[in-house]
């Protein structure tokens, strides 16, 4: 019968098509806004350092964290006036306040090396992520972020580079290529302008 509606329907009568948004004409930082919310991400845009501490202080009360790890000095000083608990060793029970080194459009994923995670697994860690970046950490694709990663540290490369791409921990994801990915993260973005 749909064969027939078809083949006899009126032209006019046709509803016309929403535009299909080609990812590549779109800037690097819309890309990566896109794919970072499609894979369930909250992301927060911030221009100041006030909106990054004000933004980072409305997570821990909306989730009523009490008290969040943070091993990264300069993050520290970030937070030091927060009304928190900080814990400085990476630990699995409490929320993980951390940088990263790059950010991917193309799939909308956080990189993150051994100068962030120390000796741990993104799988080891805590479930609650709470991730600092900057608009200049935006890279294309994950080889751009490992060569970004080579160059930043020539010589001293650091160790344990991985990433978190999925940030709905409790989805059931039957990508074939993600099998036995344990890296997915309940992950708040906060996106500093530093452009």
């Amino acid at each position: 019968m749909s064969f027939l509606k078809k083949l006899f329907s009126n032209p006019k009568d046709k509803k016309p098509e929403e535009p299909v948004l080609n990812l590549e004409s779109l800037s690097l930082d819309q890309q990566f806004v896109k794919n970072f919310l499609k894979n369930n991400g909250k992301f927060l845009y911030c221009t100041t350092l006030e909106e990054v501490t004000s933004n980072l202080t409305n997570i821990i009360q909306e989730n009523s964290w009490e008290t969040i790890t943070c091993n990264d000095y300069d993050l520290l000083k970030l937070i030091k006036t927060l009304p928190i608990n900080i814990i400085e060793t990476n630990q699995n029970s409490f929320p993980f306040f951390v940088s990263c080194e790059h950010l991917i459009a193309e799939n909308g994923s956080i990189l993150f090396s051994s100068n962030q995670l120390k000796e741990s697994k993104i799988s080891e860690l805590t479930e609650n992520f709470i991730v600092y970046a900057t608009t200049s950490q935006l890279v294309k694709t994950n080889d751009d972020g490992l060569t970004g990663i080579k160059s930043r540290y020539q010589g001293n490369i650091p160790s344990n580079i991985s990433a978190i791409k999925n940030y709905s921990p409790n989805s059931k994801n039957i990508d074939f290529m993600n099998y036995g990915n344990t890296n997915a993260k309940n992950l708040y973005l906060l996106l500093f302008e530093d452009l």
